[in-house]
C-alpha cells in the first residue's frame, strides 16, 4: 500500500497547481465553472491514483509519468479556456517552473529523512512524509497567490496590450524548470557526498525566491506599461475630443457669421430694392436639417440674390422684379428659383 500512496502523493500536486492555473483565467472559461470542477476535480484524482499504481506496479519514478500527465493537462487546460495557445502556455508553465522548485526542495527534505535509513528504502519516491509536505507546501503557495492571481494577474490576462510578451514570456519558466531538472542528482548517494545535500537544499531555495521576485518584477511591470499604454490611448482620445470640440467651435462660428452676413445681405438687398421701387417676394419652404452645408447654402444664395438685383437695375422699369422660391426637391436636392 505504501509503494501506491508515495508515488500518488508526488502526482497529487497537480491538484493544487491546475486550481492556481485557473484562477487568472475565470473569465475566459468556454463552461461554467461549476461544471468544470464536476468533471475535471474527480479526473485530476483518478489520473493520480492510477498512475500511482502504475508508477508502483512498473517500479519507475513519477517523473516520466509527471510529463505525459502534464502535456495531457495543458491540452485539456487551453481547450477549456477562450485565449490564445500563448497565453494558456505560458500561465501553465509559469505554474510548472514554481512546483519544480518546490518539488527540488522536497528532494532535499527527503533526502535528510532518509538519511538514516538502508539504502533499499530510499529509492524511486519520496517517503510519505515527504510527499505530505511537498502537498502542504503546494496549498500554502497557492493561498498565497490566491489574491494576486484573481485580481492582479488576471487583469494583465485580460488586457489585450499584452499580446506581444506571451510570445516570449514563457522563456523564464522554461529556464527554471531546466535549471531544477539538472540540479536532480543522476545517482540517489550523491546528495550524501560532502556538503552536496546543503548546498541543495539553499540553492533550490534561492532559485524559488529567485523566481518569486522574478514574477513579482514581471508583474509589476507589466502593470506599469499597462498603466501608460491606459494613459496613452486616454490622451489620444483626449487630444481628438479637443480638435473635435475645436472643429466645432469654428463650424459655429462660421454658421454664425454666415447667417449674420446673410441676413445683412438680405437687409440691404430689401433696403436697394426698397430704394429703387423693385418688387421683392420671397418664399421658402425647407425642413429644419437640410443635406447641404449651412454655410455653402448662404453663400450660394448671397451670390443669387446680388445677380438678381443687378440683373433687375439693367432692365426695363415695368419688368423689374425679385421672386425667390427655395424648396427641397426629392430627397437631397435643393431648387432656387
Amino acid at each position: 500500500m505504501n509503494n501506491i500512496l508515495r508515488p500518488t502523493l508526488e502526482l497529487t500536486v497537480i491538484i493544487p497547481g491546475m486550481i492556481l492555473a485557473y484562477l487568472s483565467v475565470k473569465s475566459t472559461l468556454k463552461i461554467s465553472l461549476p461544471k468544470l470542477i464536476a468533471w475535471l476535480f474527480p479526473l485530476l484524482i483518478a489520473l493520480c491514483i492510477l498512475e500511482g499504481i502504475l508508477c508502483s506496479a512498473l517500479q519507475i519514478k513519477t517523473a516520466p509519468i509527471l510529463f505525459f500527465l502534464l502535456l495531457f493537462l495543458l491540452v485539456i487546460y487551453h481547450k477549456t479556456l477562450a485565449i490564445s495557445i500563448w497565453k494558456s502556455f505560458s500561465i501553465f508553465l509559469a505554474i510548472c517552473a514554481v512546483f519544480s522548485c518546490v518539488n527540488s526542495f522536497s528532494r532535499a527534505i527527503n533526502a535528510i529523512i532518509d538519511l538514516h535509513l538502508p539504502a533499499s528504502k530510499n529509492i524511486l519516491w519520496f517517503q510519505i512524509c515527504t510527499g505530505i509536505i511537498y502537498n502542504i507546501i503546494c496549498i500554502l503557495f497557492l493561498l498565497a497567490v490566491w489574491y494576486p492571481a484573481t485580481h492582479t494577474v488576471r487583469i494583465m490576462i485580460d488586457d489585450d496590450n499584452f499580446a506581444q510578451i506571451w510570445y516570449v514570456f514563457w522563456i523564464l519558466p522554461l529556464i527554471f524548470i531546466r535549471l531544477n531538472l539538472f540540479m536532480v542528482p543522476k545517482y540517489d548517494g550523491t546528495l550524501y557526498t560532502g556538503r552536496i545535500l546543503q548546498i541543495y537544499i539553499v540553492v533550490s531555495l534561492v532559485l524559488l525566491i529567485i523566481l518569486a521576485l522574478f514574477y513579482t518584477l514581471f508583474l509589476l511591470m507589466a502593470n506599469s506599461l499597462n498603466r501608460n499604454a491606459r494613459l496613452q490611448q486616454e490622451n489620444y482620445l483626449l487630444s481628438i475630443q479637443q480638435e473635435r470640440y475645436t472643429n466645432l467651435c469654428n463650424a459655429i462660428e462660421e454658421t454664425r457669421q454666415a447667417r449674420h452676413d446673410m441676413r445683412h445681405h438680405f437687409l440691404q438687398l430689401s433696403s436697394m430694392a426698397e430704394r429703387n421701387t423693385i418688387p421683392f417676394h420671397v418664399q421658402i419652404d425647407l425642413p429644419a436639417q437640410i443635406s447641404v452645408d449651412e454655410t455653402d447654402f448662404c453663400l450660394v444664395l448671397s451670390n443669387l440674390l446680388e445677380n438678381a438685383l443687378e440683373a433687375s437695375l439693367k432692365t426695363a422699369k415695368f419688368r423689374q422684379r425679385i421672386d425667390i422660391k427655395i424648396y427641397r426637391h426629392a430627397s437631397n436636392l435643393i431648387c432656387f428659383y
